[in-house]
């Protein structure tokens, strides 16, 4: 039933005549058609109005790159190779029609979907004044991702101008009549969640083509001027789909026109292994889903088996910074990083086990445990658009602040120390189970934690815009994580309400209890043998065990 969609599409295709070598489009209305290798497709727009200057041709394919050109035979200035390409035909007088020629790299057909756009002589040209790419007028937007970010760049734009005039000239100046008036608004979209089809790429993406679809649908990031460079980073998103656009405005006449729209999904969709669909490594479903089983547990049992807490919450701490460490020291690779991170992450939890049994200190326990509750915390915090202020792309504002508020919950939670344990533990609990799920399907709750690991590991992600979104998909499991949390905090309040706060010094209670036994005689734990005499003892026993019984009769000697 999935496919009925999309042979419907394909079979308009065939209708229209887009597998036939000639596209007829019409200003402003897309068209998908399909695409191979070895017979190009015309494309031609008739009846241009006259007061139109310009005309944005573009075609946009899912993964497949395609060939746009002004000409049959393609060349270097004269055509673009993407997903995601546009070609810009400035009007001579009297022309009525334009066109252009498409075709695919890959053997097999692709799927596209096709779009003219026109513009008016006030109308600012994007990619007008290019002195980077190939194209001599450039509309595209350029885009590059790796694991960490995304980056996107595009060529700046010229003021409009009516049909055989010069161009504007680009460096005549930075005046009020130049193309420095110009401003930049970046757009982003986001794709449904856990949806990799073509179909849908090719609805959504009519919506970031025009200029008021996009104002309309997109959300604004940022503002660019003359004073920056037209080029953005943002947050990578593996599995999800975006979609990116670029409005150029023009203040004085207030007038606007857009660039190419572009899309990445963060991922690969050739790869056989870590592609699009199966983005989670074994490694990371293996060690997630056991912290998330520990974390489950801690959420509703954390303060009654304080050991068990202890050790989950020294995991954390001591899990992150060495991951951390070995990122930035070495260059092994992530599976053998994250085993490493597994086992010192056991160690440190051990060892706060251990260091409460020998000295008892619940403070320290306590500080540690309300650190890893601050960091959740302040993670959150700068996980709303708050995060995304120009202030905090300063790495010592940032680290600061998000240290002050980290730093402040063991502070404020100091005179009941109980209280912190129990909140730690049911809401640093419950989230481990949505990193978990995080393994098996996308949600953008796990960037809660992600991004600001990737701060700690990457000295450029400060300039990268950390945005998500937000989706029917984490709606239903921020509801888990408020439901399992709200669970563990509540039940663990009603069960401990009646007990001690901490369980006793474990170390001073068995040097009490030995002392007592070697003074008080009366106690019965006082004529206990040693340990070696009772091990002697046992082997004796086990030993008269296998031996044979003695014959029944009578042993004394007859008395004469």
């Amino acid at each position: 039933m999935r496919l009925f969609p999309y042979a419907v599409v394909l079979l308009g295709v065939l209708r229209h005549g887009g597998a036939s070598g000639l596209l007829e489009l019409s200003l402003g209305k897309f068209r998908n058609v399909l695409l191979n290798q070895t017979n190009p497709v015309e494309a031609v727009i008739r009846h241009i109005a006259g007061n139109v200057t310009v005309v944005i041709f573009q075609v946009h394919a899912q993964k497949n790159d395609v060939v746009i050109s002004f000409n049959k035979n393609p060349s270097v200035n004269s055509s673009g190779t993407g997903v995601d390409k546009g070609l810009v035909s400035i009007l001579r007088p009297q022309q009525t029609v334009c066109t252009w020629y498409l075709r695919s790299l890959d053997a097999s057909q692709v799927l596209s979907t096709a779009i003219s756009i026109p513009y008016m002589e006030k109308d600012p040209i994007p990619g007008g004044c290019n002195l980077e790419f190939d194209l001599e007028v450039d509309p595209n937007i350029y885009l590059d991702y790796t694991v960490v970010d995304i980056h996107i760049k595009f060529a700046p734009a010229n003021l409009g101008y009516t049909r055989g005039a010069n161009p504007p000239s680009c460096d005549s100046g930075t005046g009020q009549n130049s193309r420095w008036r110009l401003c930049y608004d970046v757009y982003q979209y986001f794709l449904p969640e856990n949806e990799l089809s073509e179909m849908v790429l090719m609805n959504h993406i009519q919506k970031m083509s025009e200029v008021e679809s996009i104002k309309a649908n997109g959300i604004k990031m940022l503002t660019l001027t003359n004073d920056d460079k037209t080029n953005v980073y943002f947050s990578s998103l593996p599995g999800q789909g975006v979609i990116y656009n670029v409005i150029v405005r023009d203040p004085i006449w207030n007038t606007s026109a857009a660039y190419v729209p572009v899309h990445t999904y963060a991922c690969s969709f050739a790869d056989l292994v870590d592609n699009c669909s199966t983005l989670s490594k074994l490694s990371t479903k293996v060690f997630f889903t056991a912290l998330a089983v520990l974390g489950l547990f801690t959420c509703f049992f954390g303060h009654r088996f304080w050991k068990t807490d202890l050790f989950f919450m020294g995991f954390i701490f001591s899990g992150f910074f060495f991951f951390v460490f070995i990122t930035r020291v070495t260059g092994l690779g992530y599976d053998v990083r994250l085993i490493l991170t597994a086992v010192a992450g056991v160690i440190g939890g051990f060892f706060l086990v251990a260091s409460w049994w020998r000295f008892g200190s619940v403070l320290l326990a306590m500080f540690i445990i309300g650190l890893v509750l601050g960091f959740l915390f302040s993670s959150t915090v700068f996980f709303t658009p708050l995060g995304d202020y120009r202030v905090f792309r300063d790495d010592v504002v940032f680290w600061v602040t998000f240290s002050s508020v980290a730093l402040m919950i063991p502070v404020l939670f100091v005179g009941c120390l109980r209280i912190l344990n129990i909140l730690a533990s049911g809401i640093v609990g419950s989230y481990t189970v949505i990193l978990a799920i995080a393994c098996y399907i996308y949600t953008s709750l796990a960037y809660i934690t992600l991004n600001p690991l990737r701060r700690v590991l990457n000295d450029y992600f400060n300039r990268a815009y950390t945005n998500v979104p937000f989706q029917t998909n984490d709606f239903i499991i921020l509801s888990v994580w408020t439901m399992l949390a709200l669970s563990g905090v509540t039940v663990q309040l009603r069960r401990e309400r009646s007990e001690v706060p901490f369980p006793p010094h474990p170390y001073l209670t068995w040097k009490r209890e030995r002392e007592r036994r070697s003074t008080n005689v009366l106690d019965p734990s006082h004529h206990i043998p040693p340990l070696r005499e009772r091990i002697h003892n046992k082997l004796l026993h086990i030993k008269e065990f296998f031996q044979k019984e003695q014959p029944a009769g009578e042993r004394t000697p007859l008395l004469l």
